[in-house]
């Protein structure tokens, strides 16, 4: 076998690997978005309907006779808070122990201790604690309780950003003029945007996605993932509706991530050994 021959063969398996694992991740995104323009009558056969007359009415539905908008405020209320937030704080902190080694080695391991723990584990001193202020059921409940979880992730993520950048750069921008803070704005921020878009994306899709202390600590003020537990219920399943809900939880996800996808991909591979 020649050798152009072996690698139009590899070539062929590469190709055919890539097919398989985006079939595999994509497939039950698009079964979801297909099944929501799907009559009710057709989602409940039990054979496989391909060909079908499409409707509206689950999204009708959902806009009409369920309060799709106040959910979806609350998810984009409590996600973008908590996002900006935890990012803000988060980077500073990061550089500080970047270019400081601010707290020591004992402070960095602290940090990332606070990521470790499962959420069941806390949802319920969480409450307690927020049932004390008075918080639960707010938007700031759920945005205290993902800023909690998210800074230690944009700290660690954040850091590795920043120790690949070299100090002479801050420094010879300091030497023309610049604050250290200026340097920061102007010159390290612009350099290390790619791994900042990464990080924001993860921590966004984090907050949006977040089931167990939504359910627990604003089960009142619901986020849209909570909500889609309405068409659970004991007695039936609503397919239609939830599939229409559920394709607007993923669509913000889905349009972040394309938009973002050339910075994240330079933001995931930053620093990496070639």
């Amino acid at each position: 076998m020649g050798v152009a021959k072996r690698g139009r063969i590899k070539r062929l398996l590469l190709g055919l690997a890539i097919f398989l694992m985006v079939v595999i991740w994509a497939g039950p995104i698009l079964v979801v978005m297909i099944s929501s323009f799907k009559p009710e009558s057709i989602i409940r056969r039990e054979s496989l309907v391909l060909i079908f007359r499409p409707s509206a009415e689950h999204y009708h539905f959902i806009f009409t006779k369920w309060p799709f908008w106040q959910f979806l405020v609350n998810s984009v209320v409590v996600s973008s808070l908590s996002t900006v937030i935890s990012v803000t704080v988060g980077s500073l902190a990061a550089y500080s122990m970047a270019r400081f080694n601010t707290g020591g080695p004992r402070y960095s391991f602290w940090v990332l201790s606070t990521r470790m723990a499962p959420p069941a584990v806390l949802v319920i001193p969480f409450f307690i604690m927020f049932s004390k202020l008075r918080l639960v059921n707010t938007w700031w409940v759920l945005i205290f309780v993902y800023l909690t979880f998210n800074l230690s992730f944009v700290i660690w993520t954040m850091r590795s950003f920043f120790e690949e950048i070299p100090e002479a750069i801050e420094e010879a921008a300091m030497i023309d003029g610049c604050t250290r803070l200026l340097a920061f704005r102007h010159v390290v921020l612009p350099l290390v945007s790619s791994g900042l878009a990464a990080t924001m994306m993860f921590t966004l899709i984090f907050s949006w996605n977040e089931f167990i202390f939504a359910l627990v600590l604003s089960a009142f003020r619901k986020t849209l993932p909570l909500a889609l537990g309405d068409f659970v219920t004991g007695y039936a399943i609503n397919w239609g509706p939830l599939f229409a809900a559920g394709t607007f939880v993923m669509i913000p996800a889905i349009i972040f991530t394309l938009i973002m996808q050339r910075r994240l991909i330079r933001g995931l591979t930053l620093g990496a050994v070639v």
